[in-house]
């Protein structure tokens, strides 16, 4: 098995020095810009997320934490297995500040001494019992689950998904793609979701990719290929200081190796479950949590999920299965 990285990004809205940036910044007509509070807000969790991965995943070869070059002051950068990357190391410096992780992950594959196979972590989603490396790759490729998805317009968010299929359609016959990579795409590994497979197959073009949000696997060499290939496209993303509806979306990169058949089948959605955090799924989260009924979990927040409850009560489960400091923590 190759060497298998992890990569999370982190920010820490609280820090008054990044505020005033962030307004600084923030244009005056920002209607078209995702600025929701909810996709900057500090859980106060993430020490957990380091504990979860030395004890569930301590096969991990590097664990790259991206910042701003914020540093959480319990945080030991000396640890061997730690790489503190700021975004001025590897994005450039044009396009720096940026408020928008969309940037943050398409240049990823810019990050010093970044292997091959690596794994993005969102500060969202945390190991809560083993996993093996299998579980993301295998015979040297990313473990992923294809199935077809058709989009459905509900608000501002479905912009990047028809973004990247744009780039994907312009990139590759789906048929064609279909018949190279048959047993991928019509694997059992995707259930139920199989279905959904055939009902789209008439049409001429890929119509959308089911997701599931939790930790994926890349190839370093996938992020070289669409920027060799989609340059300009990329680097518009990449200026984008706040979302925005003419960006793509980094899962444009799942697309492309789901697409290009870079992956192994596997039923991702097995042992990890992303739950929408609300006053009616707290009592589920938490027992997720502490009965370790998942090995990974991806906690979703919007604008009316209640945040010093759940916050209380999700790392008050947390700290009961991972109540030990990691290497990680001084």
């Amino acid at each position: 098995m190759e060497k298998i990285d992890f990569v999370i990004t982190w920010v820490d809205s609280n820090d008054p020095i990044w505020q005033k940036e962030f307004n600084t910044y923030l244009p005056q007509n920002h209607c078209m810009n995702d600025i929701r509070a909810e996709r900057y807000r500090n859980w106060e969790n993430l020490r957990y997320w380091f504990r979860g991965v030395e004890k569930f995943a301590p096969w991990v070869n590097k664990v790259h934490f991206i910042t701003c070059g914020q540093v959480p002051d319990w945080l030991n950068l000396k640890t061997p297995k730690l790489h503190f990357v700021k975004h001025s190391d590897y994005i450039p410096t044009e396009y720096l500040p940026t408020f928008s992780s969309r940037p943050i992950i398409l240049n990823m594959h810019r990050i010093e001494g970044l292997s091959e196979h690596f794994v993005i972590f969102d500060d969202d989603c945390f190991l809560i019992d083993k996993v093996e490396p299998e579980r993301f790759f295998r015979k040297g490729l990313p473990c992923d689950m294809a199935a077809f998805n058709a989009l459905s317009p509900s608000d501002i968010c479905i912009h990047h998904i028809v973004n990247n299929l744009c780039v994907i359609n312009s990139s590759f016959k789906k048929h064609e793609m279909l018949r190279k990579h048959f047993w991928k795409w019509f694997s059992p590994q995707a259930g139920t979701k199989l279905l959904r497979t055939l009902f789209l197959l008439p049409w001429p073009h890929f119509t959308g990719f089911c997701t599931s949000h939790l930790p994926q696997g890349y190839l370093k060499s996938t992020f070289k290929e669409v920027w060799e290939k989609h340059e300009d496209i990329l680097l518009r993303t990449t200026a984008s200081r706040f979302r925005s509806i003419a960006d793509i979306n980094p899962w444009l990169f799942r697309y492309w190796q789901l697409a290009k058949g870079d992956f192994v089948p596997l039923n991702v959605n097995r042992d990890g479950i992303n739950l929408l955090i609300s006053d009616a799924s707290l009592d589920r989260i938490v027992e997720i949590i502490e009965r370790h009924k998942k090995k990974m979990i991806c906690l979703i927040e919007n604008d009316e999920t209640p945040f010093e409850t759940a916050k209380d009560r999700i790392n008050a489960a947390f700290h009961k299965i991972l109540p030990e400091k990691s290497s990680f923590e001084k």
